[in-house]
């Protein structure tokens, strides 16, 4: 027998390393809901590796090649990561320093016949070059009054910025009656 750290369970032609309660150790393929995350190392019952996270592609024999691919894979996605941030970064630097002025129509007072909500902001921008998703956009509420407004802007969870928007009167009314 050979000697190794840890105990080895023979099942079907495959070698299942043991875990410290007893249980076998599997390294995740896929999210498990109620058990893990991809790339975590988990111990499960044996039954349960052998009749479900196996067969099912949902889980690896946890060794240490495979511990090694998983922590490569987690770098690269880490410095993907990165990249992005660092490119949503510098998309709302430059939102930072644009202001959107949309026309809308509006009665003498200034009240918006209808009103300003993200979708329209996200069009304006667009025809800026700036591609800003509606969901994207956080707005308290439509904006139903001509003036300028302060909208904020967030394209990750940590990447957030402020608008300008100017709500303006549509400049192809006939005129007040």
């Amino acid at each position: 027998m050979p000697t190794q750290t840890m105990p080895i369970i023979e099942a079907a032609g495959k070698r299942l390393p043991r875990g410290e309660r007893g249980g076998i150790e599997l390294l995740l393929v896929h999210n498990v809901e109620h058990l893990g995350k991809q790339g975590e190392v988990v111990e499960v019952k044996r039954g349960y590796a052998m009749n479900y996270l196996l067969p099912q592609g949902l889980a690896t024999i946890a060794t240490e090649h495979h511990k090694r691919m998983v922590e490569k894979h987690k770098a690269k996605l880490e410095e993907i990561a990165r990249e992005r941030l660092a490119g949503l970064r510098s998309v709302l630097a430059e939102l930072v320093r644009t202001s959107v002025t949309i026309e809308a129509n509006a009665n003498d007072e200034g009240h918006l016949y209808g009103s300003v909500g993200a979708p329209e902001i996200s069009r304006s921008l667009k025809q800026q070059d700036l591609d800003v998703a509606v969901d994207q956009i956080i707005l308290q509420g439509p904006l139903k009054e001509v003036g300028l407004y302060t909208v904020k802007v967030r394209l990750a969870a940590e990447v957030e910025g402020d608008l300008k928007v100017w709500v303006v009167p549509s400049s192809s009314e006939g005129g007040s009656k």
